[in-house]
């Protein structure tokens, strides 16, 4: 399995997505933490799973979607560990905004951090 590692971004798009699951999501409060968790050990398994992402202008970014709650999970296969780069609902017209992640160091996913 791969490692892998969130940039500061995601890790807000994340949480904050989470929030609003458990807040609007009475019936199934538990699906966006189980989809996640089910897709990070997905792409952590299998790399190169993900479709690769033309909707970006970052190079060798990937996606995968979360049926269940209907997100895609931006990714990309670096030397030793994947890189979140995005969650973004399949709702949104738009693409998301994909940057170098700034140099700050990268974070676990959530659930391996506790959260």
């Amino acid at each position: 399995m791969v490692p892998i590692k969130v940039t500061p971004a995601a890790d807000v798009q994340i949480q904050e997505a989470g929030g609003w699951w458990l807040a609007n999501r009475e019936k199934a409060p538990e699906a966006f933490k189980e989809e996640l968790q089910r897709g990070f050990s997905l792409i952590s398994q299998k790399p190169e799973v993900g479709a690769k992402a033309t909707n970006v202008n970052l190079k060798g970014v990937r996606r995968v979607h979360l049926s269940r709650i209907r997100y895609f999970l931006y990714y990309r296969v670096q030397r030793e560990w994947l890189e979140v780069l995005a969650l973004w609902h399949s709702s949104r017209l738009n693409s998301p905004l994909l940057e170098e992640p700034p140099s700050a160091p990268l974070q676990l996913p959530a659930e391996k951090r506790g959260g």
